[in-house]
């Protein structure tokens, strides 16, 4: 560790699927917030190790998709039976079953749209990560199992961090410093 170079986190490799599961928990266990597992491929039981909660993006989609449904017959229904009173074929003026592909194609646009913006903000995604400083995170899209924890963290400590990777069975582990 040089004295020069900012510390910005710590990544531990570990040897398998079920290696990286447990350890999931211990670092949940041990009470770190910042940090994150990387995986060439998902890994059952992943989130209820790392203590994840359910997404809200579902509810947010359902309930943007529910908001099209009502803007598209409620903008329909405005045109044709109150704004524009036109007899059409001895029709209603309030005639849904014609209003359908509006009303279900603003029903999709707002709940895609809530989907891609939502999945974004709630993703937390970063320009830049500090594991990409590592050589040895190259692998993590291969046969490599990772898990990061971050200088942000309040736990973080770069010795105690290091030693409690040691502790519970990584196979290599280092300093994510600044370059």
């Amino acid at each position: 560790m040089s004295d020069n170079k900012i510390i910005q986190g710590v990544i531990a490799e570990f040897k398998d699927p079920a290696d990286i599961l447990h350890a999931a928990g211990k670092v949940r266990d041990a009470g770190f917030k910042e940090w994150d597992v990387h995986s060439p491929f998902p890994v059952h039981g992943m989130d209820d190790a790392m203590g994840e909660k359910r997404s809200p993006l579902g509810w947010m989609v359902a309930f943007a998709a529910f908001t099209g449904v009502v803007v598209g017959l409620g903008m329909q229904w405005w045109m044709s039976a109150v704004d524009y009173k036109l007899v059409i074929a001895g029709k209603a003026f309030f005639s849904y079953q014609a209003f359908f592909p509006v009303t279900f194609a603003l029903g999709v646009l707002f709940s895609v749209i809530t989907a891609v913006f939502g999945m974004l903000g709630l993703n937390k995604l970063r320009f830049h990560h500090p594991v990409f400083h590592s050589n040895s995170f190259e692998r993590s899209t291969d046969d490599a199992f990772f898990i990061s924890i971050l200088a942000e963290d309040k736990k973080f400590d770069p010795n105690k961090t290091l030693q409690f990777f040691k502790e519970i069975g990584c196979v290599n582990v280092e300093l994510l410093e600044e370059k």
